[in-house]
């Protein structure tokens, strides 16, 4: 089977990669696939991991083995099949390409294409351009909300009060905040 595979990012505008792998390869062909198409080198400890419908994180695809607890299953990318984690179009993943800004691209298993193999991860489309890879330290500091603030009280307001009022939260419905049905909807 062919898995065709879009990335999208929050942070770079039309960006859009559409790339086919093989049911059969491994995430870190993937990971291969998506740095070569973007045009990043392979100097960080990328990850991925598998979401649920509202982009919560629930299965992580590592690098390298970090020897988690042995309670937990460990995923590393060299040895995890991309066709053994991910099965239904419309899946959802994150890719991690800066872990130190927790930056990352929205991916989603767009098609299966069944009866078909392919020898090599190939990016089929590219638009835009990608986000730069890391930013300095200076750069988190300047988007970090608490930076910009200019008085006690905007950083009262950043870092909230000692207190809230639960009636503030009557009404919100939480369990569809990010209730998306594909990752066009995000843009």
């Amino acid at each position: 089977m062919i898995y065709k595979f879009r990335l999208l990012s929050d942070e770079a505008e039309n960006f859009r990669r559409d790339i086919e792998i093989d049911s059969e390869a491994s995430f870190h062909e993937l990971h291969k696939a998506i740095l070569e198409a973007v045009g990043y080198p392979d100097d960080q400890m990328t990850s991925f991991f598998i979401c649920n419908n509202n982009w919560i994180k629930e299965v992580e695809i590592t690098l390298e083995d970090m020897g988690s607890r042995s309670d937990e299953d460990n995923y590393v990318m060299s040895e995890t099949i991309i066709g053994d984690l991910i099965e239904e179009e419309k899946q959802r993943l994150v890719y991690v390409f800066d872990p130190l800004g927790d930056r990352v691209f929205y991916m989603e298993l767009s098609k299966i294409e069944f009866g078909k193999d392919l020898e090599a991860a190939r990016c089929v489309k590219s638009t835009g351009e990608p986000p730069v890879q890391t930013l300095d330290f200076d750069e988190l500091m300047s988007k970090s909300p608490a930076s910009t603030a200019t008085s006690e009280e905007d950083l009262e307001d950043f870092y909230g009060s000692d207190g809230y009022n639960e009636e503030e939260l009557d009404g919100l419905d939480l369990d569809n905040i990010a209730d998306v049905s594909s990752i066009d909807d995000l843009y």
